[in-house]
């Protein structure tokens, strides 16, 4: 699985797609198509588009939050947040085949995650950003820190755990002596696709 994670931004649809493309120009390999509040039939197009953009470059579609979708433009996979569908929900319309992550905050939500199977778990925020509303806790290194404590006290393996919220490059080390397993990037990538190559080479 990659450890690069780009999850999407964008006002409008073509800003949208504007931002998957040059993600993908610059090298990335896994998007996460994420609009919130976008007009339904915008957002069915804008994850056509994603999809196709992504099979020319033998990238990773996710969608965010919508399996009914992610299922009728037959992605990659879904990202479910706390109050979305559940795991087990995506998993009978998706099949065992397809991707499904699912967004944590706290440890009792990394073992719920666990407990429902998901093939990835988002967890977050690093530190506080902007691109996300009803921001959960901030976690800080600490935060990290004592999840991961946790799971091992338990005897549990460390799952794929990517860090999210406002990580920059500078992170990416500590995130990982840590024993978190990547970063999903949303501001940064955005704002400088160019960083791409840059990111890849200290989470190899």
């Amino acid at each position: 699985m990659e450890k690069l994670q780009y999850i999407s931004q964008g006002n409008t649809i073509q800003e949208q797609e504007l931002h998957i493309r040059k993600a993908l120009d610059n090298g990335i390999k896994w998007v996460q198509v994420r609009w919130k509040n976008a007009p339904e039939n915008e957002l069915i197009n804008l994850c056509e588009i994603s999809k196709q953009l992504c099979s020319e470059y033998q990238s990773v579609c996710i969608i965010n939050d919508h399996v009914q979708l992610a299922k009728k433009i037959d992605a990659d996979g879904v990202h479910l947040g706390l109050n979305d569908s559940s795991v087990e929900e995506a998993r009978l319309i998706l099949g065992e085949n397809k991707i499904i992550g699912g967004t944590a905050n706290t440890l009792e939500d990394v073992l719920q995650r666990l407990n429902e199977s998901c093939d990835y778990i988002g967890l977050g925020p690093l530190r506080f950003t902007a691109t996300k509303e009803k921001l959960s806790p901030v976690l800080g290194f600490e935060g990290y820190q004592k999840i991961v404590d946790g799971l091992r006290e338990k005897s549990i393996d460390i799952p794929r755990i990517f860090a999210i919220g406002g990580v920059t490059l500078e992170d990416i080390l500590s995130l990982q002596q840590i024993g978190i397993y990547g970063v999903s990037v949303s501001g940064l990538i955005t704002k400088q696709p160019t960083i791409i190559n840059e990111l890849k080479k200290v989470m190899i």
